[in-house]
């Protein structure tokens, strides 16, 4: 089983990577200049390529990881080739280095599908496979394959650094977590997140054992309770926790590499002067907490074959039924947080090149209430998405939470870029979902793929004031 599971996916994988370099090939011919945020992404690794390290440009604001892997990929093979002239650190060659991080992703989400579904290993073969190569075309994330941006590359770092976590090697965890932060500064919240489930492992485990000495069985740790009492009591239990020298002691011991990540995190944001390099005046951070109900409905409409059925509803209205009040208070804190601290990034407004600037002008900008009369469905698709981890602990669940709280709300701008790594954490730890269901996601993803891609290349237009093409792209 193991060796056809082997020969299955080694064929997939070929598969993949053919169709994509195709795909690269076409994309390429069709842009040939860099693009977008290809403008200062290229010529900067051009720059290091010609061994200039100390050359910066201002308006890049991620730290340079990706121009480094670069030129330490594409250097021995241009020694090994003997390649010379302008298809050296071309446009096309630096993109490709995407296209490599395309296939590492792809191994990454199969072997962290495999550690996390251990337990269904000999049932699920086939749809362990499909969600493996599923997620490595999740459409966010495989446009950016054929561009030269950092998408890629952080995500597999990350994925990296997650599995490197869940068999135990926090060193090399810790280690990779540092390269993730060098292609985008808030991959610090997921090197987090990863020290927060050896916490969260510590803490599940005390409040197994206080519980089972209670004999209190309704508060098992994979529960987490709806009510004001439950919230109580696990924020006690928290603080005492954490204020206890032994239990600190004991994730110190597990966790102090990633606490070293943290350390030097936190001395590079004193010397910086702030996270983001370069540019700032467009990168400012804000409590943007609608950002969360536009990636709940992001991750429902994306996990729509996997995730929602006719039970999921029904369980929906019978929580509403028993809960009324809770589900009040939600939707009245919805409605404030709506109201008081909704944020508009100018370039939302002004770059009619990405495909959010269209689902603002056609949806939120129709008439001042929209946003308001959202807020069910906003309630709705949390409520998916939380019903999603019942499978996983408390602590688990709210570490979670946590981290998507912390990189989703302080973005000013609705970029769904962002949302990509928090959505593909959460798609891998639901559970696995059956092979129909499994088919129909892949189809989604590929219809959404065909779409956007040809989008890209055949629906061009020009600017009043410009010459140059411009292109639709996430």
């Amino acid at each position: 089983m193991e060796k056809f599971e082997g020969y299955m996916f080694t064929a997939l994988c070929s598969t993949n990577f053919l169709i994509s370099c195709l795909l690269f090939s076409r994309v390429t011919r069709e842009q040939r200049e860099p693009y977008m945020d290809e403008i200062f992404h290229v010529p900067q690794a051009q720059k290091y390529c010609q061994g200039k390290f100390n050359e910066w440009d201002p308006m890049i604001t991620t730290l340079p990881g990706l121009y480094l892997v670069s030129v330490g990929v594409i250097k021995p093979v241009v020694w090994l080739t003997e390649l010379t002239g302008e298809v050296v650190c071309s446009t096309a060659m630096l993109r490709f280095i995407n296209l490599l991080f395309n296939c590492g992703n792809l191994y990454l989400i199969y072997l962290l599908l495999c550690k996390l579904h251990l337990r269904e290993k000999m049932r699920t073969t086939s749809r362990r496979v499909l969600s493996a190569l599923s997620l490595s075309t999740f459409p966010v994330l495989y446009f950016f394959n054929f561009l030269y941006y950092t998408d890629a590359g952080s995500t597999f770092f990350i994925l990296f650094t997650y599995l490197m976590t869940l068999y135990g090697c926090h060193k090399a965890s810790a280690l990779l977590g540092v390269c993730s932060v060098l292609f985008r500064q808030t991959n610090i919240i997921w090197v987090a997140f990863c020290a927060a489930t050896l916490v969260a492992g510590k803490m599940d485990d005390a409040w197994r054992v206080e519980h089972t000495k209670k004999r209190d069985e309704k508060s098992a740790p994979s529960q987490i309770p709806l009510s004001f009492s439950g919230a109580k009591r696990i924020l006690l239990f928290t603080l005492e926790f954490l204020t206890s020298p032994n239990h600190v002691k004991a994730v110190l011991l597990v966790a102090w590499p990633y606490a070293l990540v943290g350390v030097g995190f936190l001395v590079f944001v004193a010397l910086n002067d702030g996270i983001v390099v370069g540019d700032r005046t467009s990168h400012e951070a804000c409590l943007n907490f609608p950002q969360l109900f536009y990636f709940f409905s992001f991750s429902l409409f994306f996990s729509l074959p996997v995730s929602l059925c006719y039970h999921r509803v029904l369980r929906f209205l019978q929580a509403l039924k028993k809960q009324p009040l809770f589900f009040l208070l939600v939707t009245g804190i919805s409605l404030l947080l709506v109201w008081k601290f909704t944020f508009v990034h100018k370039y939302l407004l002004a770059d009619n090149r990405h495909f959010p600037f269209y689902v603002w002008k056609k949806l939120f900008q129709r008439h001042e209430l929209v946003r308001f009369l959202l807020i069910p469905p906003y309630i709705f698709a949390g409520w998916n998405f939380l019903d999603s981890f019942k499978s996983r602990s408390l602590f688990w669940s709210l570490a979670f939470l946590a981290c998507l709280v912390a990189t989703t709300v302080p973005q000013k701008l609705l970029e769904f870029r962002y949302f990509i790594v928090p959505y593909l954490m959460y798609r891998l730890h639901m559970p696995l979902p059956s092979l129909p269901r499994l088919i129909g996601e892949f189809l989604l993803y590929t219809a959404v793929n065909v779409a956007t891609i040809y989008i890209f290349i055949a629906k061009t237009f020009h600017w009043p004031d410009s010459t140059a093409t411009q292109r639709f792209m996430w």
